[in-house]
């Protein structure tokens, strides 16, 4: 059987999917068809349907909850993993509202975070997220939403931070912080569905195994990033909830669900539960 499967070249996707892409395990009789993409581009693809199998934003998971199943192992959640906002010069929080501001992508847990704690920010536009730290440099926005490796970055490059977004969820619902998972299409019947959990499981296992090793796979793959930035990588988004949600992944989940339907951010009612 070949599935679809879309995930991001950043260090802490090609970790997790390294062994099962590449035949390093027994994938059980399946074989990935996989792409390689932008967080926003499979978030857009979701909406789409077009995968079997993805990662996305869980702001995305939201509104795609009635075709798409979460997985329990491939997630990224934790503490102090949350989006940055920062600027060129230091701002004050109080500004926000009337900031020009450069995201990810409309369709990113980043921009869901942002627009829960600062519903006022309207004045936003879409870029990738490895430009966003360049077009706030060059003056083209007041600030920036970055995400991923821009964690580790923004301060050499002369970046001031405005928020940590991360820190507001945490501190305003005590719990972790849902950034991005694996969901898999709804008509696949559970047999299936728990068949490809237990391969992602057992591919982030693979490269447990073999870490601080970092495969050709990732490196070549992480846009020139120094091997510590990537191990940084893997060690914030690469984590317990990544090998399995547990009762505290699910419950920050439901809890982002929640907030999502009190600020009117739900595009539809969900007909099903989160998970397969």
């Amino acid at each position: 059987m070949k599935l679809t499967l879309g995930f991001s070249p950043c260090p802490n996707d090609t970790f997790i999917f390294d062994a099962m892409v590449n035949g390093l395990i027994d994938t059980k009789g399946i074989t990935f068809d996989y792409v390689l993409e932008d967080v926003e581009t499979l978030n857009i693809w979701a909406e789409q349907g077009k995968l079997d199998i993805t990662k996305l934003s869980y702001n995305t998971f939201i509104h795609v909850v009635n075709n798409y199943a979460l997985l329990h192992s491939g997630s990224a959640l934790g503490e102090g993993v949350g989006p940055l906002l920062v600027s060129k010069k230091p701002i004050p929080q109080a500004g926000i509202e009337n900031l020009k501001i450069a995201i990810p992508g409309f369709n990113t847990t980043a921009n869901l975070l942002l627009s829960l704690a600062f519903p006022k920010a309207k004045n936003k536009t879409e870029l990738l997220f490895s430009e966003i730290e360049a077009a706030v440099l060059n003056d083209e926005y007041d600030a920036g939403l970055i995400i991923h490796e821009g964690r580790f970055t923004y301060q050499k490059k002369g970046l001031h931070k405005i928020i940590d977004l991360g820190d507001w969820w945490e501190q305003t619902t005590q719990a972790a912080i849902p950034l991005g998972g694996i969901v898999v299409r709804r008509s696949f019947d559970k047999k299936l569905s728990t068949t490809v959990d237990s391969i992602i499981k057992e591919s982030l296992a693979y490269s447990w195994n073999r870490y601080p090793e970092l495969s050709p796979f990732i490196t070549a793959n992480a846009q020139e990033m120094e091997e510590d930035v990537m191990r940084r990588h893997i060690q914030l988004y690469v984590n317990d909830y990544t090998t399995d949600l547990g009762e505290k992944g699910e419950k920050a989940i439901a809890t982002l669900f929640e907030k999502a339907k009190e600020g009117g951010l739900l595009k539809e009612k969900m007909n099903s539960g989160i998970f397969y």
